[in-house]
């Protein structure tokens, strides 16, 4: 038996390779950790979004018994499609990394082959980790879906035709502050965000924050004078205490919102001045949607996270591995999204 010939089995069918990197460990990303975004899978290339035209609101004025009354503009519905962006890492097992496996120890052979895969799927899984916390996140502060070069796939602004909040100036390295005016703008973005969310319910108000952003705000003299005294004061000094290990560097609450350091890397994270708040437990206001692969065995099956497949090179040089993402991560009302500085 050809030592290539244990690659047609079903251990390395598309199904148990998907399946392995399902199993695969990820490094947590915070707002994967967060369930942030609601996760749905679908059998088709793009989804279709239908949205209600905000109305204005109006006074109904008195009008004479058995006349006309007033008339209002019906409401208007947009839909709007989107494509799943497709992801794909190629990788490949060459014969020369597996020539001690032997052909009459098949099942030895299927064992290491399948460590050896795992292996593989192990670094393109965390590939695909990265890639889905750099583009939730970008969403969270611009409002966008961007590719790995910064280019836009997506500018849902644009495409659900709302504008974008004015950045919020905290004024934190003022050595003077007047008293009480970081507490007054936190409350300015507490009826802020009530008012953009129009009577939609939501848990609280969360902002993700650079690391200069947060050292000035834990530091402020308004939170410390808030904090003292009291056995909420431990909250404070344990914002500085986190190992980092759960995506943030710490978190306490001030003002009616919850303030994170967000732990970044890679490309990913928060400039260093800036902060991004965003309501929590919105319903259906932030979504992933998993479409299915490029591939004859999953055409009209409902989307998995991550595929694998493989395929023996020409003149048994070795086996093509391929492993892929299709995902579109999309925020149904980026008007909500506020950012804010340290200056």
């Amino acid at each position: 038996m050809s030592i290539l010939n244990i690659f047609s089995q079903d251990a390395f069918s598309v199904m148990r390779l998907t399946d392995a990197l399902r199993e695969i460990r990820y490094t947590p990303s915070r707002i994967g950790q967060m369930g942030l975004f609601q996760m749905t899978s679908i059998d088709t290339l793009d989804i279709a979004i239908e949205k209600d035209k905000q109305q204005n609101r109006m006074l109904v004025a008195a009008s004479p018994r058995g006349g006309p009354g007033q008339t209002f503009d019906k409401s208007k519905r947009a839909v709007r499609m989107l494509k799943v962006p497709h992801f794909q890492v190629d990788d490949a097992i060459y014969a020369d990394e597996v020539q001690q496996v032997r052909a009459f120890g098949q099942e030895i052979a299927v064992e290491r082959l399948q460590a050896k895969i795992a292996d593989r799927a192990a670094e393109a899984s965390q590939f695909f980790a990265l890639t889905e916390e750099y583009h939730r996140l970008n969403i969270l502060k611009t409002g966008q879906l961007l590719d790995a070069d910064g280019s836009v796939l997506f500018d849902y602004f644009s495409e659900f035709g709302e504008s974008q909040q004015t950045e919020i100036d905290f004024d934190l390295d003022n050595a003077n502050p007047t008293e009480g005016a970081l507490r007054k703008k936190c409350a300015g973005v507490v009826r802020q965000m009530a008012g953009i969310l129009d009577g939609l319910p939501y848990s609280g108000i969360l902002a993700f924050c650079g690391d200069a952003f947060f050292d000035d705000l834990v530091t402020h003299k308004e939170v410390r004078e808030t904090y003292k005294g009291y056995a909420e004061a431990a909250n404070l000094r344990a914002a500085y205490i986190s190992t980092g290990s759960s995506g943030i560097y710490g978190t306490f609450d001030f003002g009616g919102i919850t303030w994170a350091n967000y732990r970044g890397g890679d490309n990913v994270g928060i400039a260093t001045d800036k902060c991004h708040l965003f309501p929590m437990g919105v319903p259906g206001l932030f979504r992933t949607v998993y479409g299915p692969a490029d591939y004859i065995e999953t055409v009209n099956t409902p989307g998995q996270r991550l595929y694998g497949k493989q395929w023996e090179m020409q003149n048994g040089k070795g086996v093509n591995l391929e492993f892929q993402m299709n995902a579109l991560q999309y925020c149904t009302r980026p008007r909500v999204l506020i950012p804010g500085k340290r200056t």
